[in-house]
């Protein structure tokens, strides 16, 4: 008997909610759930939400406070509804203050708290700057488990393997848009898609070299994309392409599948070797700045509509 494309997903994969969209998350009972600064302005500006919003903002002591507490307070709801992490990111601000960043993620986690939520529930979202990454380091020795997103090159996740993160966020899709916009006419479909690639490469290196570092595929274009990396560790997918999954009976075969270490862990990225490595990587470093401006840019949204209703 035919099942969904989802259905077959999940039993080889652990599917992830990439939204702040409570209905989504019941209908479609991913494992776990992300959010970033895009997706909490989206669940921010619902209209349900508007008066929860107008009550943070008033009681919270500046914007920096109040862009905090919306992020916890719509966290704590999404982890009822999933049984496993919840994904809070830190200030894109932040992407290249080490300490402030180690800062903000006990912030947080102390912010969870008073909700509830324990620190073994949530994933603290970073940029996989080199400084991000060296806060997650600390992190991870505080007890504070960590996911390093905007991830586009393996020099970021050869860096996070090294200092043991719990998670990082390869992203899939606007690697191909930066392709794409380059070679308008070339096919990227399937296999041949240069994000589905990259992630497929990180995820053989951790398991070829034994790292416990969870690898999850994100920002799709495509559920054709999500097909090619069936099988990951890991996939973070948008209601909408969750739906298309859910509504395809069709056969889904494995692509990935995890392999004893076959050699031991490399040795460690030192600054100057991750820092050159990313200069040679024209897509990673574009696309790592334009994604911190992008994430930066949607928190100012935040904030000015966390402004208004404060004078509300």
């Amino acid at each position: 008997m035919a099942t969904s494309l989802l259905s077959q997903l999940k039993e080889m994969t652990t599917v992830v909610a990439d939204t702040g969209d409570l209905e989504a998350i019941r209908r479609f009972q991913p494992e776990d759930a992300t959010t970033n600064p895009s997706l909490i302005l989206q669940a921010a500006q619902q209209e349900e939400r508007r008066a929860r919003l107008a009550s943070i903002a008033k009681e919270s002591t500046d914007l920096d406070d109040a862009v905090d507490r919306v992020a916890v307070d719509i966290g704590s709801e999404i982890s009822k509804l999933v049984p496993g992490y919840v994904s809070t990111e830190v200030s894109a601000r932040l992407s290249f203050d080490k300490e402030a960043t180690i800062a903000k993620a006990h912030s947080l986690i102390e912010r969870y708290a008073e909700y509830g939520v324990g620190p073994e529930r949530i994933l603290i979202k970073m940029a996989s700057t080199w400084e991000g990454i060296q806060a997650a380091h600390q992190l991870e020795r505080d007890g504070i488990r960590t996911n390093l997103t905007l991830l586009f090159g393996f020099a970021q996740a050869q860096a996070c393997a090294d200092v043991g993160v719990t998670l990082i966020s390869p992203f899939v899709g606007r690697i191909l848009d930066w392709h794409k916009a380059r070679q308008p006419d070339a096919d990227f479909s399937g296999a041949q898609d240069p994000g589905v690639q990259s992630v497929k490469g990180i995820y053989e290196y951790y398991k070829g070299h034994g790292y416990p570092t969870i690898v999850m595929g994100a920002s799709f274009r495509n559920i054709g994309e999500i097909q090619a990396l069936a099988g990951c560790d890991r996939l973070t997918i948008s209601p909408a392409l969750l739906k298309e999954l859910d509504e395809i009976e069709a056969d889904l075969p494995r692509q990935l599948s995890p392999l004893g270490a076959s050699s031991s862990p490399q040795e460690a990225l030192t600054q100057a070797d991750f820092r050159w490595a990313m200069n040679e990587d024209e897509m990673a470093t574009d696309k790592l700045a334009e994604g911190i401006r992008k994430f930066m840019a949607d928190q100012r949204k935040l904030e000015e509509l966390l402004s208004t209703l404060r004078k509300g």
